[in-house]
């Protein structure tokens, strides 16, 4: 992977700034010291310990409906901060709506979640920040053996044209503007482990344009900001749908306007996300995909309190083929999904040598889907874990997560164990 559009800005920077001054203007030539002060690597490792109950997927035993991926919800498994699930079943037809996977089944297992590497470039002279994570997956695929995947997470440039306002434009590779859970996709981020059950509709990253407006109200002790972006494929996570490029030709418009309260000890935050524009899982402008969503946090004296709704809905396309991974083979059927996600946690600070911060939480997920003519899935899913901060760069992490099917399918056994050790640089 090479960080082509990135040299070239740490390339083309001096240059540029050296001919303003040549030209007799105020521009400043930054000097090698400069540049090296204004470049950062970070990133951190996620190492897990999962185990899954029954054989690591959502799928009965005798069910034989088709597509298996229309009668079940197989991404309930989740083991990662990530989304992948413990296994999927080869051998049953799917249309593709399906996540990744790490292909442990129902055994215990060690793994190497994520090794993320960012590169970030913030001169202080210039309203620019650069920034590109690259990360890297070890799986295994009992299948086709070594299934290890790189990606290009994100890589975009941000600009802030007047210093006197917040107000920034990025263009490149970026995260969604839909909701608050795109927040903490990371693991090294997140309140936990696992993402909600409608995290695979809002927390995807996007390849476009984006703005970002924020005012200060000082006299009520609040804000008010915008969110909005021009993107490929909308929200979604990159195993739905490709990002790198546009399928129809039409950019999918997001955005999200939230209010904020910020007293001394107590914060309230609250924010309405809406989504329009061209399925990019398919080739018709025609077939159109369109979302609402709210969402709501509370910070009190440690206690964390956050929740999220999304309604979504899909048109069927009227070409009888859309792209996924494996090519243009699957029918993009009509979709609705409604659902969310509410969670409490309580950080409790330690002072003890390498303890520092303690977290319970716990989360409830229902999800409701239907692909047009078959019958609706509803699920949800309990979350409890306890987060470890020690000392100020790692998190350790376990979480259990009890998954029930309440209509459209029969109850499986599919609840998962899972831990997480992040390790930040």
């Amino acid at each position: 992977m090479r960080f082509w559009p990135l040299s070239l800005l740490l390339v083309a920077a001096p240059a540029l700034a050296q001919s303003a001054d040549e030209n007799g203007s105020d521009g400043y030539t930054p000097t090698e010291d400069s540049i090296a002060d204004a470049v950062r690597v970070n990133g951190y490792v996620d190492v897990g310990y999962a185990k899954a109950t029954g054989d690591g997927t959502s799928y009965p035993a005798n069910d034989t409906r088709s597509p298996a991926d229309y009668a079940v919800d197989p991404f309930a498994t989740a083991v990662n901060s990530r989304g992948d699930v413990a296994a999927l079943d080869p051998t049953r037809f799917t249309n593709g709506f399906l996540p990744r996977t790490v292909s442990i089944g129902g055994n215990p297992s060690f793994l190497l979640n994520t090794l993320s590497a960012e590169l970030r470039f913030a001169p202080k002279t210039l309203p620019l920040f650069v920034f590109a994570r690259v990360q890297l997956m070890p799986r295994f695929s009992a299948t086709a053996g070594d299934a290890t995947r790189v990606e290009l997470q994100q890589a975009f440039g941000r600009f802030n044209p007047f210093s006197s306002q917040e107000f920034t434009v990025s263009v490149g590779k970026f995260d969604s503007v839909f909701g608050i859970e795109y927040l903490e996709t990371e693991a090294n981020l997140r309140l936990g482990i696992t993402p909600s059950l409608i995290a695979r509709y809002t927390t995807g990253q996007s390849l476009g344009l984006k703005a970002f407006y924020r005012l200060e109200l000082p006299a009520i002790w609040s804000g008010l900001s915008l969110n909005a972006a021009a993107t490929n494929n909308g929200t979604r996570v990159e195993s739905l749908v490709p990002v790198d490029a546009s399928l129809t030709g039409g950019p999918v418009g997001t955005a999200r306007l939230g209010y904020e309260l910020n007293l001394t000890g107590f914060q309230f935050k609250l924010g309405g996300s809406a989504l329009y524009g061209a399925r990019n899982d398919q080739v018709s402008r025609g077939a159109k995909q369109r979302a609402f969503g709210a969402d709501a946090r509370v910070e009190f004296k440690g206690l964390h309190l956050a929740g999220e709704l999304v309604s979504l809905h899909d048109d069927e396309s009227p070409v009888a083929a859309k792209y996924t991974g494996q090519g243009p083979t699957e029918l993009a059927s009509a979709f609705d999904v409604t659902g969310g996600w509410v969670r409490l946690g309580w950080s409790l600070p330690f002072t003890f040598h390498a303890l520092t911060a303690v977290t319970p939480y716990a989360r409830w997920d229902r999800r409701h889907g239907q692909f047009q003519g078959f019958i609706p899935l509803d699920t949800d899913r309990f979350t409890f874990g306890l987060q470890l901060q020690l000392y100020e760069s790692v998190l350790l992490k376990a979480e259990y997560l009890w998954n029930r099917e309440l209509h459209g399918a029969p109850q499986v056994d599919n609840d998962v164990f899972t831990s997480s050790l992040v390790m930040t640089w």
